[in-house]
């Protein structure tokens, strides 16, 4: 899910007298986010499905496993997608593939209220929401092996060299993603940022679980429609990467 930004969304110590040893303990155990949190405005639609479905389809973040089994009423390929956006890819994919269970992860209330009217108005019962921090929810909330296939499509690529250290796809988070997949699970990452792409091959390939499906990049698989992200970026000359790993 990409996003803008700006230099003013930079973390700045509060003015005024300078700050204490243990703020700057406090400072350097911050996790920095892979996201600035900008809700922006709901439309009226958006914030009617996001009061009325978010307690029918949502799950609430939660120090605990998900228990996939009881939340969907079976036992299916379980599918988690990080960064739905304003859901339209995840839906599509979602309904195309009634056979799997989807469970989406976004911190935009108008993009989860979006996927919400989704759900209802296309009468999905294979996919639920949870609006929170994916790298929390992948913590607290995903067991190791839970996971047939985890999906990251178009990620804030952070292009600015000085913000890098906050792009998702960096080795610790990469490792625990691979823990959550089965064996021979599935992670498909793609992006139109061509150093992105390069960075997040290597860490990949890095990374002693998972093994490259193909050669270098893969062809975009049939299962993932083109976003509008993808259609933005070849408008302006990007190409897009599409990159599918597999737990060993």
């Amino acid at each position: 899910m990409n996003t803008s930004f700006s230099d003013r969304d930079e973390e700045q110590a509060p003015r005024g007298n300078a700050p204490s040893a243990s703020d700057n303990a406090a400072v350097r155990r911050r996790r920095v986010r892979s996201y600035v949190l900008r809700q922006g405005r709901f439309s009226p639609a958006q914030q009617r499905a996001h009061e009325r479905l978010l307690p029918r389809f949502g799950i609430p973040f939660a120090h605990a496993p998900v228990d996939f089994a009881a939340t969907f009423g079976r036992t299916a390929p379980r599918i988690l997608e990080i960064g739905s956006g304003m859901g339209e890819t995840t839906a599509a994919i979602a309904r195309a593939r009634p056979e799997c269970d989807f469970l989406a992860v976004e911190v935009h209330g108008p993009g989860v209220g979006s996927l919400l009217r989704r759900i209802e108005g296309q009468g999905m019962g294979n996919l639920r929401v949870v609006q929170h921090d994916a790298v929390e929810v992948v913590a607290h909330m995903i067991p190791h092996g839970a996971l047939d296939a985890i999906h990251v499509f178009f990620p804030d690529p952070w292009p600015k060299k000085r913000h890098h250290k906050r792009r998702l796809l960096q080795t610790p988070f990469v490792h625990e993603l691979a823990l959550r997949l089965k064996p021979g699970g599935r992670l498909h990452v793609a992006t139109d940022w061509v150093d992105y792409a390069a960075a997040m091959l290597a860490t990949l390939a890095a990374e002693p679980l998972l093994e490259n499906t193909v050669e270098g990049y893969a062809q975009r698989p049939a299962y993932r429609p083109e976003t509008k992200f993808e259609r933005r970026g070849q408008a302006l000359g990007h190409v897009v990467r599409d990159l599918v790993f597999r737990r060993r």
